[in-house]
């Protein structure tokens, strides 16, 4: 039975003794070495006593120092399109090369603590790994509401381009580039 709780109840020698006395089961070899000599406690199931107090974990958590920007980097980044390939005995997931990179621009010590993140994602862009952050059409307006801030005369030079397109087009003088090929080729009948 899954669940029985008959262990819990008598010692393992009253238990086979009782079940011999019935009949459902031949007497063991030890049963007679047992009777004549027990043991100075019988063995019985006793309830753990709960412990009052505060009860410490055994086994401390175990931190390293890059597990903080491991975080950050599954945090913006994620885990990525793909699932690891653990096939391969040398496989460097991106995180492991984000965090190897960064630890090595750190000891350079030439870039700010505040920086160092994102300018690793900045090298490892220039050796050839493309992170992609999650959520990326939140990160685009942070993008451009920052670029708005940090140049003005660039934020006002393409709102005037941009109102002189809608102009433009409200006017009919000029279509856009995708249109105008696709209504020569295709003329709707009038």
């Amino acid at each position: 039975m899954a669940g029985s709780r008959t262990q819990k109840i008598g010692s393992v020698f009253s238990r086979t003794r009782n079940l011999v006395r019935i009949g459902i089961m031949e007497k063991p070899l030890w049963l007679d070495v047992y009777a004549a000599f027990p043991p100075l406690r019988e063995p019985l199931y006793r309830v753990p006593r709960p412990r009052y107090g505060r009860v410490t974990d055994a086994i401390p958590p175990i931190l390293y120092r890059e597990d903080q920007e491991r975080a950050r980097f599954y945090k913006v980044y994620g885990n990525g399109p793909r699932p690891f390939d653990l096939t391969q005995l040398n496989f460097k997931s991106t995180c492991q090369r984000f965090i190897e990179k960064y630890n090595e621009l750190k000891e350079e010590g030439k870039i700010e603590e505040e920086k160092l993140f994102e300018e690793t994602g900045k090298a490892l862009l220039a050796s050839g790994i493309i992170l992609q952050r999650k959520g990326t059409d939140k990160v685009a307006q942070q993008e451009q509401q920052g670029a708005a801030s940090r140049d003005p005369a660039l934020h006002l030079q393409l709102q005037t381009v941009l109102e002189e397109l809608q102009e433009k087009r409200k006017d009919g003088e000029e279509q856009p580039p995708e249109l105008a090929g696709t209504q020569k080729e295709n003329p709707s009948p009038s």
